[in-house]
């Protein structure tokens, strides 16, 4: 359906841009909270769609994926161009960064030989102001023959003129456009390089972005810097996750007996020990100890986003991810998945390389996520603390973890693109954006929404099954032992090779659907309880587990196993999703496992043979 036949119909409009340079901003002030995600048709790239008015008539806004190009064959590209020559859309707004206006110009140039009706948006002005860069607008508009709006959209600042100009380009009849430029992907560079020269009036340094890289990005404190950086944001998740996270337990738990009570008087006291004891307690113990640490953690890591480092972390690791034959971006796929690894798979979606992509996808779950941060915090305060357990010790031992997290990407990528996925890796386009001041209230609502609440509810899911079948086990007799016990009976061979018992490896296979349950769960088994349950002191845990017979060599073992094993229930559909094969699924749970346990097994050995020799 051509625009001719759509005059009454709402007008669909396109929104392009080069990545980091404010298109959702815009997005966002435009449709408000009218809005809805997907993945576009037959692919997993993230789409989103929304609505805003003007001058009386509704207009649906598509927001392309960020794209330097449209040229190019990465998913991004090729759904941002044929959405525009299909003439799906009626007209675009194509955004450009202000402070580096020959990128945006060239994508400009690009979607007007696809489209006449064209807005420019020439965005952050402000920071272009302070970098010393000054545009003719006026004469930039005049030379391309549509509209250009100039606009700080952070700020509201000429986001009213961008709708506006819209409403021009679709009133006004085509012939009023000047002919399209040239689609030669060359003859389009050399035409935006020479008409950003003739409307910059004012070229400038940013001096404090060049400072601050020296830092951040230099080769001396590029590394230290960033796990610097890294151990302050743990420390924060620990120290402000702490005593929320007692909190929410103790109001969800003191809702237990109630529903208890509800059921038992409506089903039955057999159902309500299944429903509350069961799905609700797991349910409550898994939403008490995830919630808290990811609200703290994503809105830090959004935060880092909104300031620009985010990139400047893939810049500093691309050389060693590309010794290990994958992508510099899978940088940031890693830091998603500290937050959770399920988002960390998604995320993999920025790799342009199916193969570097998959390598990401794979390796991915060797990053810890913050629901593997209790048992590693927990168990390193009972073992290998000296006294007490403050957050910066916590800090440590989870970048520690977060040390091993990577090195064993490394390896595993290595290992996989020198066998299965052979291949050379690939350049890529890496922008270092200017350093912004966050916008704190933005920030929490986007981490909140689209990744804390997701993510959750992703988990809860998961969860319900697990505490169902986790009652089950633990209340079913056969010989007069309960099927918990007897499996973990049959499994404690094979975990003592690896310095644990059966009764932590069950816990490990129970706690699939959540990572956070592996300790209520081992707690279960020792104490032969029928649901989950929780000491009132880390002490009072300590004593129990050595009365069972943990050691540190014990623990230690644990806290590796748990950086190692197979991915929760989430991340594995989503790398179901992501792959659409259930070979590279298996492949993703088998090889931390098989790592894991070898680990695993090496230390227990080397412990037992520095007993026999002592």
């Amino acid at each position: 359906m051509n625009s001719e036949t759509r005059l009454d119909c709402t007008r669909t409009v396109a929104l392009a841009g080069n990545p980091n340079v404010g298109k959702s901003t815009l997005f966002n002030a435009l449709t408000g909270l009218r809005q809805h995600t997907g993945n576009w048709p037959g692919k997993t790239v993230a789409s989103a769609r929304g609505h805003f008015t003007s001058g009386g008539r509704e207009y649906e806004l598509v927001d392309l994926p960020g794209t330097y190009s449209l040229f190019s064959h990465s998913p991004e590209e090729e759904i941002a161009r044929e959405f525009l020559a299909s003439g799906s859309a009626d007209a675009a707004i194509v955004v450009c960064d202000a402070t580096c206006p020959e990128r945006g110009l060239r994508l400009a140039l690009q979607t007007m030989s696809l489209t006449r009706r064209v807005v420019v948006c020439m965005n952050l002005l402000d920071e272009a102001k302070r970098s010393g860069v000054q545009l003719d607008l006026a004469a930039l508009e005049h030379e391309l023959g549509v509209p250009v709006i100039g606009m700080t959209a952070r700020r509201g600042k000429g986001v009213d003129r961008v709708a506006e100009a819209v409403e021009r380009v679709l009133a006004a009849p085509e012939t009023e456009f000047v002919p399209p430029p040239s689609d030669d992907p060359a003859a389009t560079v050399a035409a935006a390089d020479e008409l950003c020269r003739s409307v910059t009036l004012r070229r400038g340094r940013d001096t404090r972005t060049e400072k601050l890289d020296h830092i951040l990005t230099g080769r001396r404190f590029g590394i230290p810097a960033m796990l610097l950086l890294l151990l302050g944001v743990l420390w924060l998740t620990v120290c402000g996750a702490s005593y929320p996270s007692q909190l929410l337990s103790d109001l969800l738990i003191g809702f237990e007996e109630p529903l208890h009570r509800l059921i038992t008087h409506a089903l039955g006291e057999g159902v309500a020990d299944l429903l509350a004891g069961g799905v609700y307690r797991t349910l409550a113990w898994v939403v008490s100890v995830m919630l808290p640490p990811m609200a703290v953690f994503f809105p830090l890591f959004t935060l880092l986003e909104d300031f620009g480092y985010l990139p400047r972390i893939a810049f500093n690791l691309d050389n060693c991810l590309r010794r290990a034959g994958a992508c510099g971006k899978q940088a940031l796929t890693m830091c998603m998945g500290l937050g959770c690894n399920a988002v960390g798979v998604t995320g993999c979606r920025i790799i342009d390389s199916p193969r570097e992509r998959l390598i990401a996808i794979l390796t991915n779950c060797f990053m810890p996520c913050n629901g593997r941060f209790p048992i590693l915090i927990t168990l390193a305060a009972i073992f290998f603390a000296a006294s007490g357990f403050g957050g910066v010790t916590s800090a440590l031992v989870l970048a520690a973890a977060i040390l091993l997290g990577i090195a064993a990407t490394l390896l595993t990528s290595y290992m996989l693109s020198h066998t299965i996925l052979r291949g050379k890796p690939s350049f890529f386009t890496l922008e270092l954006p200017p350093y912004r001041v966050p916008q704190v209230g933005r920030v929490i609502v986007r981490s909140v929404l689209d990744r804390t609440v997701r993510v959750l509810g992703r988990a809860v899911v998961c969860s319900a099954p697990a505490g169902l079948v986790l009652w089950l086990l633990a209340n079913v007799d056969v010989g007069g032992a309960s099927l918990l016990k007897l499996t973990a009976d049959a499994l404690d061979p094979a975990a003592r090779v690896m310095g644990m018992d059966g009764v932590i490896l069950l816990a490990f296979i129970l706690a699939i659907p959540a990572n956070e349950i592996v300790i209520p769960v081992a707690l279960m088994g020792y104490l032969s309880a029928g649901s989950l349950v929780s000491l009132e002191s880390t002490a009072a845990l300590g004593e129990l587990l050595r009365a069972n017979g943990w050691t540190a060599v014990t623990a230690l073992c644990v806290m590796v196993f748990s950086l190692m094993h197979w991915p929760c229930a989430t991340t594995l559909l989503t790398i179901r999703r992501e792959t659409g094969s259930l070979r590279w699924t298996a492949l993703a749970a088998l090889l931390p496992t098989v790592l894991g346990a070898a680990l695993c097994a090496l230390i227990n050995g080397a412990a037992t043979l520095i007993r026999l020799i002592a």
